[in-house]
């Protein structure tokens, strides 16, 4: 991205008419969804790479198909199965490896974050036929490569269906809630680690690798349910804490032939948050990483148990987890790695030797979309073209004949077909709504224009939309990007008042070129009313290299407060803020930012919300917490330092502190423990508890009540 210092505007919205003409957006069109985008249906590409599939849902009648369409016309071309009197209404899917069976999902209901359970059901392509494959409520079923077995988990163990004689055998047996878990993951791996299921048939169904958790001395968590009934009930899980015990995770690999289940030593691994199957089906990789998260292993497991170092990544603060992996069917595998002070892509080869580095330059490849064995062609998307914006590229993996496949500066998001011949392209800018294309894979060539949200654009153009004006803003001698966002009616010669938005989450970004979300035109109702918005991504956020994330180790928020209250300090400055009406807000890590910068910053800020709040990091849990903090036993004054219920006292401004009493994962003892220390400092401050809303607070007219509150908030005390 060029390098501008405020005021100066890179780019803004065309705005041409009075703002008599215009209307104002209002709280209910925003959480009614007026201003929902038109989106691509979820696809997945058939093998054959001239195909994909796309679940249809119907309303009225309630139906769902998977119908099958050409990459080159776009055109429907047959409906594979289709909900009717013999096969129930599915609302997911997944295919055999082979595309011969399906696994269809039927009575979904979610658990946490990724987690669900429902009754599922194999149907054979071919024969037309639907087997159910358990009376309960099961999770993650996986079909064998071949179709004619699926391995799940229920009640903690895995278990395994033959589908054509109907029987099911049980893996494991010690699964027990609260203490064993078989082949799906802990809620801390579930949420910090990003998946749910442990275990992976190798490619020629003889083996299933999976992982063990051992939750027995981790100490459970439990929240008051409220519900309709007379009496409230507890729900209770297992959640470390920050410098607590974890569970105790061990890789195993059972003989669908023999039944024998084989243990697998991994010398001192700590956290196991990947396996994953290489290209033979006797070898498996594992990802290692201890306790510190700053030194992981890659590991070759063969299936007579032997364990083979193949790469090790160390770091001073942390090394991030990731699934930018694949292993190539000749020699070698290609793999992400911030070694050289940026994320990029590196080839190796089998024996984890590094043959060369494939991507290089003062920028981060920010996805890795797979490699093209025929063409020896890797693609991947990344930020070379300003850190706000995102492109397609395509590259050999020498590292040589690099091609932009993408031409709009914004958000371009490419998905591949199957045999990379094309890719379907996501584009959205701040003043472009997303489009969706179809493109060759080789050149990036337009093919066909699939959908808009043309309708949306025009629709728009009768309301109240300010232009958001990135620039970057000097703070600590670091360029931060920013947005402001200005009334429509802006009069420099006028003073506003200013409120500040922010995540700040290490490795976030929220300064993005790309189309708004919900906030967005909550903040463009803000803007009607007379209000400048500014959001500036500090230090610890993404997409700017590995010391500027990784600057904020050991001391969460600690830096990231200063620069958000030098920041408001600096736009005070300006001759059209009010620097006595400043105000900020934030969400998760943000309202723990915003909660700091209101105490901290008692002399820049007059007001602050803070939504769903961490207020001291020894509450949160392990694998996120001491990723950047190691532990409280370690780190004490890193903990405490910056947990603003030491310093309540520091309050002078208004203070609105809004949780979810049903919050699994921030939990609603951050605020209460924030309330009684405030209460005991005798400040005052508005707050509001939400029964039974989990950390995203919504659910009916959960946020249309919740951003009333905060919107009358803001105009009484900003």
């Amino acid at each position: 991205m060029r390098k501008y210092f405020f005021p100066l505007v890179v780019f803004f919205l065309s705005l041409t008419f009075l703002t008599a003409q215009k209307k104002q957006i209002t709280l209910e069109e925003i959480w009614g969804g007026a201003f929902r985008t038109e989106r691509m249906d979820v696809l997945r590409s058939m093998k054959d790479g001239d195909h994909y599939t796309v679940l249809n849902f119907n309303r009225n009648p309630r139906s769902s198909s998977l119908d099958k369409y050409d990459y080159r016309t776009l055109e429907k071309v047959e409906t594979l199965v289709t909900s009717s009197e013999e096969v129930p209404f599915f609302s997911s899917y997944e295919f055999s490896d082979d595309e011969s069976k399906l696994i269809l999902a039927t009575d979904v209901e979610s658990i946490f974050r990724r987690s669900k359970q429902g009754i599922y059901y194999v149907y054979d392509l071919t024969a037309k036929t639907l087997t159910k494959i358990s009376e309960n409520l099961i999770q993650e079923p996986e079909l064998s490569p071949d179709g004619s077995k699926v391995a799940y988990a229920f009640d903690n163990n895995l278990y395994l269906f033959d589908v054509a004689k109907g029987e099911t055998k049980q893996i494991t047996t010690d699964g027990k809630k609260g203490s064993i878990i078989n082949g799906i993951t802990d809620w801390v791996y579930e949420e910090e680690f990003a998946f749910v299921q442990a275990f992976e048939w190798n490619s020629d169904g003889s083996k299933i690798a999976f992982l063990r958790f051992d939750e027995t001395h981790v100490p459970h968590f439990s929240m008051d349910v409220y519900g309709t009934d007379l009496y409230p009930f507890q729900h209770e899980f297992k959640y470390p804490k920050a410098g607590e015990e974890n569970a105790l995770v061990s890789l195993h690999m059972y003989d669908v032939g023999s039944g024998a289940i084989a243990d697998i030593d991994l010398g001192d691994a700590y956290y196991i948050p990947r396996i994953k199957w290489m290209n033979n089906p006797n070898h498996l990789s594992v990802q290692t990483i201890n306790r510190h998260q700053n030194h992981l292993k890659l590991h070759k497991v063969d299936t007579e148990d032997v364990v083979t170092l193949l790469l090790e990544e160390k770091d001073e603060a942390y090394v991030d987890i990731h699934d930018n992996l694949t292993f190539l069917k000749n020699d070698g595998f290609i793999w992400t790695s911030e070694r050289d002070g940026f994320n990029h892509l590196y080839l190796y080869n089998n024996d984890g030797k590094l043959k060369n580095q494939i991507t290089k330059g003062p920028w981060e490849v920010t996805a890795y979309y797979g490699y093209d064995a025929n063409k020896d062609r890797i693609y991947y998307q990344s930020v070379e073209n300003g850190s706000i914006n995102r492109d397609v590229y395509g590259i050999g993996s020498s590292g040589k004949k690099k091609k932009r496949l993408t031409g709009q500066e914004g958000t371009n998001t490419a998905d591949f077909s199957a045999d990379y011949t094309y890719f379907i392209n996501t584009f959205s800018n701040a003043t472009t709504a997303p489009e969706f294309t179809l493109h060759r894979a080789a050149d990036g060539k337009l093919v066909k224009k699939i959908k808009d949200n043309s309708a949306l654009a025009e629709k728009l153009k009768g309301y109240e939309m300010a232009p958001k004006e990135f620039s970057t803003i000097n703070v600590s001698g670091n360029d931060l990007n920013m947005y402001m966002i200005k009334p429509i009616d802006f009069d420099p010669n006028k003073k506003y008042p200013l409120l500040m938005f922010q995540y700040s989450g290490p490795g976030s970004q929220q300064v993005a070129n790309r189309w708004m979300g919900a906030n967005d035109y909550w903040h463009q109702l803000l803007a009607s009313e007379g209000y400048i918005i500014a959001c500036v991504d500090g230090r610890g956020t993404g997409l700017k290299g590995r010391d500027f994330k990784k600057a904020t180790y050991l001391n969460l928020v600690k830096y990231e407060t200063e620069d958000q209250i030098a920041a408001a300090k600096k736009l005070s400055e300006l001759p059209y803020i009010d620097e006595e009406r400043t105000g900020i807000w934030g969400w998760s890590f943000g309202g723990h930012m915003s909660t700091n910068c209101l105490l901290k910053g008692n002399d820049t800020f007059e007001m602050a919300i803070a939504v769903a709040p961490v207020t001291s990091w020894r509450f949160y849990d392990t694998i996120y917490t001491e990723r950047f903090m190691r532990t409280p036993q370690e780190n004490p004054e890193g903990y405490d330092n910056e947990s603003p219920f030491n310093y309540p006292e520091l309050l002078k401004g208004k203070y609105l502190l809004v949780h979810g009493s049903g919050d699994d994962n921030v939990h609603v003892q951050n605020t209460m423990r924030m309330i009684e220390a405030l209460v005991q400092a005798n400040k005052q401050f508005d707050w509001a508890i939400y029964p039974d809303k989990n950390h995203g607070i919504y659910g009916g007219n959960t946020r249309l009540h919740l951003f009333t509150k905060m919107t009358k908030f803001i105009k009484e005390n900003l």
